[in-house]
């Protein structure tokens, strides 16, 4: 988990990066940027509210012979062992997200890389390095006085509420490509940001595994239960799952399965559905691991525990008592209808 309210930004070099496929190039800074009070308050905005915002998924840097052959690691391992490379490698750095910038989508852009202490990872003081780039720009007025009347001026700039790009690489992990959190608002060329510049893949901490497991559980769900039950088993099955995930440290498969498998004939096809589409979960293999708690809320919020019927009615279930759905509803069929019911049971209304 990342809190990241008392770090401070160190250094910071600013470079603009062009598109190479269009011929624009890219501008170096000979001096690192001088902060002060007010542009040091913005710029920690700028760059780290995105981060605040997101789900936390962590990557780490790769390469497919090894990690030391990451041209963003090298520089990386350059400033983390010596702060005073900060300018050099942030040159490097701009050259090598130039030399990656040759897709006609993507666009030109100023980019910030920065050196930050006071981080605080896992609820650990770590250094990191934040590299950030703005893109997009964006119209606003400026206002002259000329003598008795205000003219409008017409200027461009960048929206400092929205950041394009950013990542931040901590500088924990080193053996194994750093711990990396990557931000992209613009989906078109993500595959340049993550893949062709920083060269990460996901890293499969406690974090992952979490949130991936239930991913896994929500797909099994509407793609097995469903057909096999019902919606409601649907649902159901999902809320036993989050609640043994919540009410526990430690995932053990069996476990798992023994207790929020209310139907024992579908254990095998679980297992099933496990060795077909647990590669695409990056879960195939995975039946133990602690559960990090943060990736089990984030998982709540997401979880649809609705029942939509076709009469414009919905059935909310209770992720925190998700007994009562199954004690006090009952479905059943009704043959004058022909239709199917709901059956409620209730002491008195609850005031909202």
């Amino acid at each position: 988990m990342i809190n990241l309210y008392a770090t401070q930004i160190e250094h910071i070099s600013i470079h603009r990066v062009g598109n190479k496929n269009k011929g624009e190039g890219v501008f170096l800074s000979a001096e690192p940027f001088a902060l002060n009070d007010e542009t040091t308050g913005l710029l920690k905005e700028y760059f780290f509210k995105p981060f605040r915002e997101k789900e936390e998924n962590y990557f780490k840097l790769s390469n497919e012979v090894d990690v030391e052959f990451n041209e963003l690691y090298k520089l990386a391992n350059s400033v983390f062992e010596d702060t005073s490379n900060s300018h050099l490698a942030s040159k490097k750095i701009a050259t090598l997200l130039f030399e990656q910038s040759n897709h006609p989508h993507i666009k030109s852009g100023e980019v910030y890389v920065t050196y930050l202490t006071g981080v605080h990872l896992d609820n650990e003081k770590v250094d990191a390095i934040g590299i950030f780039k703005s893109e997009l720009k964006h119209d606003f007025l400026q206002f002259k006085e000329n003598e008795s009347n205000l003219d409008i001026i017409v200027q461009q700039g960048i929206n400092i509420n929205k950041l394009d790009k950013g990542c931040l690489i901590f500088n924990v992990n080193k053996e194994d490509g750093y711990k990396v959190l990557s931000v992209d608002s613009n989906k078109y060329d993500t595959k340049y940001w993550l893949e062709n510049f920083l060269s990460v893949v996901p890293l499969s901490d406690d974090n992952f595994k979490t949130k991936n497991y239930l991913k896994f559980c929500r797909n099994f769900a509407k793609d097995v239960v469903l057909p096999a039950e019902d919606k409601q088993q649907e649902v159901l099955f999902m809320n036993r799952a989050v609640n043994h995930f919540a009410k526990n440290d430690a995932f053990e498969e069996t476990n798992f399965l023994n207790e929020v498998m209310e139907n024992p004939a579908l254990i095998p096809e679980f297992k099933h559905y496990k060795v077909e589409k647990g590669p695409k979960y990056s879960i195939e293999d995975v039946s133990n691991f602690d559960i990090a708690n943060k990736a089990v809320s984030d998982a709540e919020k997401k979880i649809k525990n609705v029942i939509n019927l076709d009469t414009n009615i919905q059935i909310k279930m209770d992720f925190i008592n998700p007994e009562s759905a199954e004690k006090f509803v009952e479905k059943g069929w009704d043959e004058e209808r022909q239709m199917y019911y709901y059956l409620v049971y209730f002491n008195k209304e609850q005031k909202s």
